[in-house]
């Protein structure tokens, strides 16, 4: 065989080679496709809170899961499937839902996600659907009225992977922070006397607030905590639907009638 072949095959080799790398390294970035994966499946799996009254709560009675949030996804598996009976509800809390994402387990998240910069890194968000700012839930009587209130001796309960716990320890870097993993722990951890005040979304304490009296909100808003959809990232055909229900709600009035069901008053 003469150099010249051997050169040619050896080309040809190392051509072969390099177009094989290309189509699995194209392969492994390819975009994840949710929306062919709910029609081919019939259903779609939604990540839900089950411990945030006026979002998405499990009644322990009956086990069914009610709220904001869970009426998004019903409209979301209308408009998908036809059908809004057509979805599976996975609870998910602040820590678990963005691995339950990544991992395929759920195709979306809905539920009192704050869209953020360090987020967006992970996942990629619809527009807002939610406009809710942190604040402060205490028992009626507290000397604690607002953020100024806190001290080195105040003890303040949050939830595990929330923006909330974050904010609360730059915002009153001198109180104790405890973090429990989930809503009803906490809330229920407060009533115990284990905590000063408890600290998320107004949205969620103001369901709180509903539950027991005893408690109210107090300070007002210190943050603002716009809402957003999850997807995993780089599906954008999937961000696109959604972004799309949402205005069809907005537009046909559907989406107002929902926040006034749930939240009591109409949307600002």
């Amino acid at each position: 065989m003469s150099i010249y072949k051997r050169r040619g095959i050896r080309w040809a080799a190392a051509i072969l080679s390099l177009l094989v790398a290309l189509a699995i390294s194209g392969c492994g970035d390819k975009a994840p496709d949710t929306l062919d994966a709910i029609k081919k499946r019939g259903k779609v799996i939604a990540g839900v809170k089950y411990d945030t009254k006026l979002f998405g709560l499990q009644d322990p009675a009956t086990g069914k899961v009610e709220g904001f949030d869970i009426d998004i996804a019903k409209a979301l598996a209308k408009k998908v499937l036809g059908d809004e009976t057509k979805v599976e509800l996975k609870e998910v809390t602040s820590k678990t839902r963005i691995p339950l994402l990544q991992n395929g387990d759920i195709d979306l998240i809905i539920a009192t996600m704050t869209i953020n910069e360090e987020r967006k890194k992970q996942v990629d968000f619809s527009d807002v659907y939610f406009e809710a700012g942190q604040s402060l839930l205490v028992k009626k009587g507290s000397p604690i009225q607002g953020l100024e209130s806190l001290t080195k001796d105040s003890k303040v309960l949050a939830v595990k992977g929330s923006t909330s716990a974050k904010n609360i320890r730059e915002k009153a870097p001198d109180a104790t922070v405890l973090e429990f993993e989930n809503y009803q722990d906490a809330f229920t951890a407060l009533k115990a006397g284990q905590g000063d005040a408890l600290t998320t979304d107004n949205s969620i304490l103001l369901g709180m607030q509903q539950q027991d009296s005893n408690y109210v909100l107090v300070g007002g808003n210190f943050t603002d905590e716009p809402y957003g959809i999850a997807i995993r990232k780089g599906d954008t055909e999937f961000v696109n639907t959604v972004n799309e229900l949402l205005k069809e709600m907005k537009d046909s009035g559907e989406y107002d009638k929902l926040y006034e069901q749930w939240m009591g008053i109409k949307p600002e």
